[in-house]
């Protein structure tokens, strides 16, 4: 028997075998690779089809400015922002406001008119990139980020386009995107703090680097664009328009230093009522009078008149009407729970130990607050003090330390007592002293001191201070009366509200008050806003007739002779 020949023929039959287990595995794939293109031509159709199917537009995008006169109650904000954007020289611009006002779309806006000026720097490709900043995240591996860009290294990207071959792949983030146009950066507040770091090193570069582990200069396999980005990074050379809704002194110093900060002011009743007017018209409806001011009363924003329109459009249209009534409105709000909002008016008539402070909220909305105080006599053997409605302590950190204080207003409130004492030899001692700052919402800062001094001043004096006067300062150990901040926010807040005279410390003084309104006095001490406190007030005999009471002052009161004598001449 010839071996040879055996072996020689088992291995014809195994190639011959393998050769058809190939050849029918190929045979078996053949089909599926023609279903593919099959199978992708099925799913873009079903694709196409639910991008055909569409809803109806809401009547909120409907209500969506589309130019400048439908900015309802920002023509200052929006002449400022064309100032910064639209000249030969444009800046970053931080705009402060509530939300639902119109921020985001008057910075489009601008653009497009910056767009049309000769001189403008802006051309017809400009883009305007608009992120939030709530929504970025930051990533430490630098794999995604949708400001700045990111490297995708082989280890992540997998088997790419040049993954296969190890090449890093540069992707250019918004910055690059908005190259030659404006970035617009919604809640920028929220945003991390590395990534605000990173922005601030862009805006000075005007370009973002890449770094890469993976990346070679010498690699002869990496394209000459990604040398080009590795070396000398991807443009980025836009101006920067942030929003936010919190205080100016939330944000880092650096990025304020680098931008123009402008206000828009918060919507009052006016305002709501043609925004509330207007969306009624869009829908195609008509309604009352009577029903726009209610529903501007339950308003708060913009959103919230549009939204309580659409609604009472809906009920009015299930009852086969064109017309919106006030009962739709009043059902709305009810059952929505809008609560109503009421603006802080000053008092129609003076009483013994209230004022009217000035503050800001966070979103740079002025308020009136009213202070309300009462000294009363004790046997506690000191001056007793007693606040309602204020932080009592306030946290603050430091380089990873914690520091725990007293609250500004509560200190506020101490030195008010001392200053007393200082100016007019005022000693409280076995008095109790009980302020309180109705509203509901805690009250921090000094800006109060001065409402705090002309209130205690009224209770002690027994007679009440000018029910059309409001102030803001705050007040030192010494009596001065020291500078604060959003001065300007405050008045408006005052006048809006029904004040005749505006006390402000000298220091926020500044000649376009004098231009604009009389009304704004300003102050160096407390002695001066006693005499406007209390038109007309012989302080000096006040002084001697309320030593003469046991228990209301039970010390001797000093007589600083002038410092004591007639007030009135301050005004």
């Amino acid at each position: 028997m010839d071996w040879t020949l055996i072996t020689f023929l088992i291995q014809i039959g195994l190639f011959a075998l393998i050769g058809l287990l190939v050849y029918f595995r190929s045979r078996r794939a053949e089909p599926k690779r023609e279903a593919k293109p099959k199978q992708n031509v099925q799913e873009l159709q079903r694709l196409l089809q639910l991008r055909a199917r569409k809803l109806s537009v809401p009547l909120c995008e409907m209500t969506r400015p589309v130019c400048f006169k439908e900015i309802i109650g920002q023509d200052e904000g929006i002449k400022a922002l064309k100032a910064a954007l639209c000249g030969p020289n444009p800046q970053h611009v931080l705009l402060f406001g509530p939300p639902g006002i119109g921020k985001t779309c008057a910075a489009r806006l601008v653009l497009e008119e910056a767009k049309k000026q000769p001189d403008s720097p802006f051309t017809a490709e400009s883009q305007f990139v608009e992120l939030d900043a709530t929504c970025m995240r930051f990533d430490e591996r630098a794999i995604a980020d949708p400001l700045l860009g990111s490297v995708h290294d082989p280890i992540y990207q997998g088997a790419g386009a040049f993954g296969a071959q190890g090449i890093p792949q540069p992707k250019p983030g918004a910055v690059t995107r908005a190259h030659c146009g404006v970035l617009f950066l919604d809640e920028i507040g929220e945003l991390h703090p590395m990534q605000m770091n990173k922005l601030l090193k862009v805006l000075e570069d005007r370009f973002v680097r890449f770094e890469s582990a993976y990346y070679s200069p010498d690699n002869a396999n990496i394209p000459q664009h990604i040398h080009d980005i590795f070396q000398h990074g991807l443009p980025a050379d836009f101006r920067l328009v942030g929003a936010t809704t919190r205080q100016p002194s939330d944000l880092p110093p650096a990025l304020r230093s680098r931008c123009i900060e402008l206000y828009f002011k918060p919507l009052g009743q006016k305002e709501l009522v043609q925004i509330a007017a207007g969306a009624v018209e869009r829908a195609g409806y008509s309604i009352d009078e009577e029903a726009l001011y209610r529903c501007a009363l339950h308003s708060h924003s913009g959103r919230d008149a549009v939204n309580i329109v659409q609604l009472a459009c809906g009920i009015a249209h299930g009852e086969g009407r064109n017309k919106v009534e006030r009962a739709e409105i009043d059902w709305v709000v009810k059952t929505c729970n809008y609560t109503p909002h009421i603006e802080m008016q000053m008092p129609l008539q003076p009483r013994i130990g209230v004022a009217s402070a000035l503050a800001v909220a966070n979103a740079g909305l002025g308020l009136v607050l009213e202070i309300e105080c009462m000294a009363e006599p004790s046997n506690a053997g000191c001056c007793k003090l007693e606040l309602n409605g204020i932080f009592e302590e306030e946290e603050l950190n430091y380089n990873e330390r914690k520091l725990r204080r007293k609250s500004t207003a509560r200190g506020s409130a101490e030195n008010v007592v001392a200053a007393l004492k200082n100016c007019f030899g005022w000693t409280c001692n076995n008095m109790t002293i009980r302020f309180n700052i109705p509203g509901g919402i805690p009250v921090d800062g000094p800006s109060a001191g001065l409402a705090m001094t002309i209130a205690l001043m009224s209770s002690i004096l027994n007679s009440p201070a000018d029910n059309k006067l409001a102030s803001t300062g705050e007040i030192a150990i010494s009596g001065e009366v020291r500078p604060v901040g959003g001065v300007s926010e405050k008045i408006k807040a005052a006048f809006a509200a029904g004040a005749t005279k505006v006390l402000i410390p000298s220091a926020n003084w500044d000649s376009v008050y004098s231009e604009q309104d009389e009304r704004i006095i300003p102050v160096t001490c407390i002695k001066d806003a006693a005499g406007l406190a209390f038109p007309g007030l012989h302080l000096h005999e006040q002084i001697c007739a309320l030593s003469l009471e046991a228990g209301k002052l039970n010390t001797p009161i000093v007589n600083k002779g002038a410092d004591t004598t007639v007030l009135a001449s301050h005004i």
